[in-house]
Parts: structure tokens; C-alpha cells; sequence
């Protein structure tokens, strides 16, 4: 009975040394496409509270795809990259990416010194702005798994022209289009990488991309309005069909890949961070707007990460506008609302009214996310328990 109850100890704790991602199944960056609980609440504002924990991840060191057939990438496993505070690992540069079908019409990027949920002081500094019937574009990069495609990296990032869908040899400014079932846009800043290396500006990335900087900072907020119309043009049969979404990841996955059959090519197994602001998960709820986060804090499944159980609705047939704010404390706020703006600088007191208007017309769902801390030397302290309890096992065998 001893010996049982020593080695399911032990059992456990190896998984828990084993929990972050040097283990993990590697998975497409974006959007998930996964199994989703089916929950029947629909809310104004989906709230994530006590967000950001402290734990690391591993960049990619190197990328050989000099041959097609052995290409090969490495994550640096001695030169972890840690993070702590809220929003972590959020709190990274961060790319913003669109799935179709979606109508882009204006993006917002904003920072702020400070905020907490609800403060009315205070104001938002915008950093970027796109707006699709004037075509300006502000500090707004579009790009797209437009370029070469190697096995184990899948498509190279690469500028795309104004459809949005087609390669280009420099940069441009989308056109009011609307992207198709699985056409994906990628927005990143202005500002250019340096070269590329382990430990410089951008880290690896992968060569002959235009590689850029992703959106800064622990306090933004990126506001979007969008049309997320029905699919009418391509088949049923096509991924991702009648399945929009807008979401965030850390920009060091696109500059390696997106989508990569080589966990290695990616930061993103290791929990570097994906924030899912909207996303259709499945046809079957093909009008509700899921968020979720994709990393370790409070689950060892990172593919299908945490969603918040409720949901907001998708208007097929009407402009949406809304996005997600990311507060110093510790919380992330998405919600839609008729009411958004995207002025140069926004005040919180309006910001609290964009919020509250909706919170009391289809109220607010918050999801408190379990403290975490995740790190080398935990794993290491685990690692030598499960070898202290299987010695004892053994020792209860005798």
C-alpha cells in the first residue's frame, strides 16, 4: 500500500517537472481549431482576472532549412527566457493575426502608463491605426504566410498585396477587402529587425523574411472594427470554413513559423503566448466569439488553453467594434461595443463607458485564472523529488 501511494507521489510529480513545454506536442501557432466545451451564456464583456504568472519558454537558436528534406531547427533549452508580472508572457511583443472571413475596416494599437479595470483617470496614446476607406496606415506592417514553403517550417512570412492574400515584393496597404474561409493576415509594426541571432533585438528568424517588430508593451489595448461576414464563396470543405477569428501571439513565432511540423521551429510549444481575442471554434457555434489563452499558467495543455466560459456574438450582417485591453492589473478585458472609438488618445472615463454600457446590457463574464509559477529551478526541484519517492518505492519493495 506504501509502495502505491509512493509511486503515484512520484508519477505525479515527474509530470508536474515535465509540465512546461521541453515535453510538449507541437501545434499549429494560431488560432486553435480545438474541441470546445459547448457553454449556452452569451455576455457584453468576457473578463480573464489575475493573468500572468511566472514561468519561461525557449526561443528558436538555429534554423537550417538549406535542404528541404533535412530541415532542421533547435530551441537554446540553457538560456531559458523568463517572465513574471501581469500579463506575462503577454507582456512580449506581440503580432496580431486575422483569419477570414473577415472585412478589416480600422485597427487601433494603444499603450498606457497604468491602468486598473474600471479607473476613469487617466488616459490611452494610440501607436498604431489602420483605416481601410482612407488607406492609412500607421505603423501597421501587413504581411502573410505568403512565401517560401519549406517542410518543416511551413510558408515564409512575406509581404502581401492590397487583397491581402497575395504576395508582394514590397510593403502595402490593404484595400477594403474581406478575406476568405483560412485566408490569415498578419499585422506587425513599422519598425525593422536587426539581424538575426540568438539574443539580438528580434532573435532567429527566418531567413529572407521582412522581419519586424511586433506591438510592445504590459499595458495596451487593441481595438478593432470588423465585419465577420457569413462564408458565401469558397467550399465547405475548406479549413477553417465560416470560422473568423483575431488573434495575438508572441512575435517571435511568425518570424520562425506559424505553422511548423518541427516543435523546435517555434517558440510557441514552450508557452511563449497566444492570446485568442475572438474566435469561432467550430461550425456548430458558428456565432459565438470565444477568448482564450494558450500557455501554462493553470493548465499543461497548451493546444487547447483556457477559454472563458461565455461568449460574445457574432453579427454576420453588422459592423462590430471592440477589442481587448490588457490592464497592469493583472487583467484582460474583450467586449464589443457600438460605442468604440479610435481617436489619437482615449480617456478611461470613456473607455469605462464603451464597457459598462455593454456589461449592463448583456453583463460580464470573469474568469479568475490560478496563481503559477513555473520555472528552471521548480522543474529541477521536482525532477529530484520524483527521484527521492521512486527510491523510497524501490526501498518500500525490499
Amino acid at each position: 500500500m506504501n509502495f502505491l501511494r509512493l509511486a503515484l507521489l512520484a508519477t505525479a510529480l515527474a509530470g508536474n517537472a515535465n509540465g512546461n513545454s521541453a515535453h510538449a506536442t507541437a501545434s499549429a501557432a494560431s488560432a486553435s481549431v480545438s474541441s470546445s466545451q459547448v457553454y449556452s451564456d452569451q455576455y457584453g464583456v468576457l473578463q480573464f482576472q489575475n493573468f500572468g504568472f511566472e514561468g519561461y519558454f525557449f526561443n528558436v537558436k538555429s534554423i537550417d532549412s538549406s535542404s528541404n528534406d533535412s530541415c532542421t531547427c533547435e530551441v537554446n533549452r540553457h538560456k531559458p527566457v523568463n517572465f513574471e508580472g501581469p500579463i506575462s508572457p503577454l507582456n512580449n511583443e506581440v503580432s496580431v493575426h486575422i483569419r477570414g472571413p473577415i472585412n478589416l475596416q480600422k485597427f487601433g494599437y494603444y499603450v498606457a502608463d497604468d491602468y486598473t479595470f474600471g479607473q476613469t483617470n487617466g488616459s490611452w496614446s494610440r501607436l498604431a491605426y489602420y483605416d481601410s476607406d482612407s488607406r492609412q496606415a500607421d505603423n501597421v506592417t501587413f504581411l502573410g504566410n505568403v512565401g517560401e514553403n519549406v517542410t518543416c517550417l511551413g510558408r515564409a512570412l512575406d509581404y502581401v498585396d492590397a487583397d491581402g492574400v497575395s504576395p508582394a515584393s514590397e510593403s502595402a496597404v490593404l484595400d477594403n477587402v474581406t478575406l476568405h474561409s483560412n485566408q490569415e493576415l498578419v499585422l506587425m509594426s513599422n519598425v525593422t529587425c536587426g539581424d538575426s541571432g540568438f539574443g539580438k533585438d528580434c532573435g532567429v528568424y527566418r531567413d529572407g523574411i521582412p522581419a519586424y517588430h511586433g506591438y510592445y508593451g504590459t499595458t495596451k489595448m487593441f481595438l478593432f472594427q470588423f465585419l465577420a461576414p457569413e462564408e458565401d464563396t469558397v467550399s465547405e470543405d475548406t479549413a477553417s470554413y465560416n470560422m473568423p477569428a483575431i488573434w495575438l501571439l508572441n512575435a517571435h513565432i511568425p518570424r520562425t513559423a506559424q505553422y511548423p511540423t518541427n516543435a523546435n521551429c517555434s517558440c510557441w510549444s514552450s508557452g511563449c503566448g497566444e492570446f485568442d481575442i475572438f474566435e469561432i471554434l467550430n461550425t456548430t457555434e458558428a456565432l459565438h466569439f470565444y477568448s482564450t489563452i494558450h500557455d501554462y499558467q493553470g493548465t499543461g495543455d497548451i493546444e487547447t488553453g483556457l477559454a472563458n466560459e461565455g461568449y460574445l456574438e457574432r453579427t454576420p450582417d453588422a459592423v462590430m467594434t471592440g477589442g481587448v485591453v490588457f490592464g497592469s492589473d493583472g487583467t484582460a478585458t474583450v467586449f464589443l461595443s457600438n460605442s468604440t472609438s479610435f481617436d489619437e488618445t482615449i480617456s478611461n472615463a470613456d473607455l469605462s463607458d464603451w464597457i459598462s454600457s455593454v456589461e449592463k446590457a448583456d453583463s460580464e463574464h470573469t474568469m479568475m485564472l490560478s496563481s503559477a509559477t513555473n520555472t528552471i529551478n521548480g522543474a529541477g526541484t521536482l525532477e529530484s523529488n520524483w527521484w527521492t519517492l521512486g527510491l523510497l518505492a524501490f526501498m518500500c519493495v525490499l
